[in-house]
């Protein structure tokens, strides 16, 4: 279970490098397991940051390019670059902070080569540091329960609100480096590789980009605060071989991560 409020993780931890990010999203994505993303986030000009820590369980990879045989139809880089997804497109260690369905703002590291346009999605974690600051960006009143506490990261819109990073303001920081940006600093944790990391489909993205041909969701085994899978729009059927004309529907435009 989470381990509440404003306990120091065990494990031994290293800032990150950009050379830590240069590969493909996919070889990038399983390493975050068990870092950390610290944020450092002031709410005024005049007040002192307040760091939120939070370690990674969840994570997806998406490719601007793709890898092997098949392209990302799921990723906002696939077909190029834009000024939406300019980040992606960056030096490694940025985070391409961008909305989701004009409200919540979701934190992906970039990854690959520069040029490259891959990027790696935090979909959920666990705050082990500044857990109050985090609920009250939520909406939550602390002390958290049991439950608010594993849901307070689960889901990148929760986590991206919980450790307080916005789009625009703040898409395009420097996690390697630390630089503010905005009243903001965030600094990226490795941890050692782990063997308790299953993989499967990403969640909720359209169509086949959302089936077994991408199995680029990695999650730690038996936490508690990952995320529960859901299928994408047309995902299941495609994940079946079954055809709008088989299904007797016209079928489902893709939704990105």
């Amino acid at each position: 279970m989470p381990r509440g409020s404003d306990v120091p993780p065990q494990d031994a931890l290293r800032r990150a490098l950009r050379s830590d990010l240069s590969a493909s999203a996919v070889e990038v994505a399983p390493r975050l397991l068990g870092g950390e993303l610290r944020t450092f986030v002031s709410t005024s000009t005049d007040a002192a940051p307040v760091e939120v820590r939070l370690r990674v369980t969840e994570v997806e990879a998406y490719h601007g390019q793709g890898t092997g045989e098949f392209a990302d139809p799921g990723s906002h880089a696939r077909m190029g670059r834009t000024a939406r997804n300019a980040t992606m497109w960056g030096e490694p260690g940025h985070l391409y902070v961008y909305l989701s369905h004009g409200i919540h703002s979701c934190v992906n590291v970039v990854c690959g080569p520069e040029g490259q346009g891959d990027g790696v999605l935090l979909r959920a974690g666990e705050v082990v540091w500044g857990t109050d600051a985090a609920a009250r960006r939520r909406g939550a009143v602390p002390p958290l329960g049991r439950i608010a506490l594993r849901d307070l990261a689960r889901g990148p819109g929760r986590l991206g609100q919980a450790v307080g990073l916005r789009h625009p303001v703040h898409d395009g920081i420097d996690a390697v480096a630390s630089e503010e940006r905005h009243g903001a600093r965030a600094e990226l944790w490795l941890g050692e590789e782990r063997n308790d990391v299953a993989s499967g489909p990403r969640v909720g993205v359209a169509g086949v980009a959302g089936t077994d041909a991408f199995p680029w969701r990695f999650w730690i085994e038996t936490d508690p605060t990952v995320s529960p899978f859901r299928w994408g729009r047309g995902a299941a059927e495609a994940a079946h071989g079954l055809t709008p004309e088989s299904r007797g529907s016209t079928g489902a435009s893709p939704v990105l991560n």
